[in-house]
């Protein structure tokens, strides 16, 4: 230990060039381990990884704890311009301790945060990464977004995970103030309940899973149409299915195309929207 000690500089290289191989083959492992499984093994490399790197700062810390405290008291009249060019790092250490803490989500989780959309990629203590999900068709952008934990505080958290599979889908068409929304309401309906019909026993039992877990009513899973107005007197026909993720936005073309096909003729141009 003396040894290690009188030679730190050496001992810190030598701590730092293994834990990466020994990190990296670790992490292979698990997910090797994960696989195998049938698990999710981003999620189990992930936190193998942060754990990793916060025992290799202890160990580190640890060593060089004498020459930190001098060297901390050496600079105690630069601490405040310290911390005020280091706040946002400290504040992205500290979001990542409340993400932790908290557990809004893990990896694998569909999450919405501000503007940003997208699925968790990976965690660490300064940024949270995912990639993209574009909210009209539930499909991935290609994009991969970078978001400072700093702003996981200051902004709010939505967990999307449950519409990963099934999701509540509704859209809008939008008429003429002469068009009569009741007239071809139930054949429309009709065809929206056979869009839904081969997956309906498996969306029966996803809607009680999600009742049950979220102790709330969702919509679903037998399609609804309602009929509004808008500012402007025009009329609107919300159709709402609940549908798997992947097939929405194809549903939606074939019920929107349904419903000008079971209207043509009538007055009114209409207009399809979200």
């Amino acid at each position: 230990m003396n040894i290690f000690l009188e030679y730190k500089l050496i001992t810190t290289f030598l701590f730092i060039i293994l834990s990466y191989p020994i990190k990296h083959y670790l992490a292979i492992w698990l997910k090797y381990r994960a696989r195998k499984s049938e698990r999710d093994y981003r999620y189990i490399t992930n936190s193998f990884k942060n754990f990793a790197n916060l025992l290799l700062v202890i160990i580190l810390f640890l060593l060089w704890g004498t020459e930190l405290q001098k060297f901390a008291l050496s600079i105690a009249a630069f601490v405040v311009a310290i911390v005020l060019a280091t706040r946002e790092y400290i504040q992205c250490f500290i979001g990542f301790l409340y993400v932790t803490s908290t557990r809004p989500f893990r990896v694998g989780d569909w999450v919405q945060t501000g503007s940003y959309c997208g699925e968790v990629t990976a965690t660490d203590w300064a940024k949270l990464t995912m990639l993209e999900i574009d909210q009209d068709s539930y499909t991935y952008t290609g994009k991969t977004l970078f978001i400072p934990n700093n702003q996981l505080i200051t902004q709010p958290i939505k967990n999307l995970n449950f519409l990963k599979r099934y999701i509540p889908h509704k859209f809008t068409i939008t008429m003429s103030s002469r068009f009569d929304p009741y007239k071809n309401m139930d054949a429309l309906l009709d065809k929206a309940r056979g869009y839904c019909e081969g997956f309906q026993s498996v969306a029966e039992r996803y809607n009680a899973l999600i009742e049950r877990t979220l102790d709330v009513s969702v919509p679903g899973p037998d399609p609804s149409i309602s009929v509004s107005t808008t500012d402007m007197a025009r009329i609107k026909t919300s159709i709402t299915i609940f549908c798997p993720t992947e097939q929405a936005t194809e549903i939606e073309r074939k019920l929107t195309y349904d419903f000008f096909k079971l209207n043509k003729g009538m007055q009114g141009e209409g207009i399809a929207e979200k």
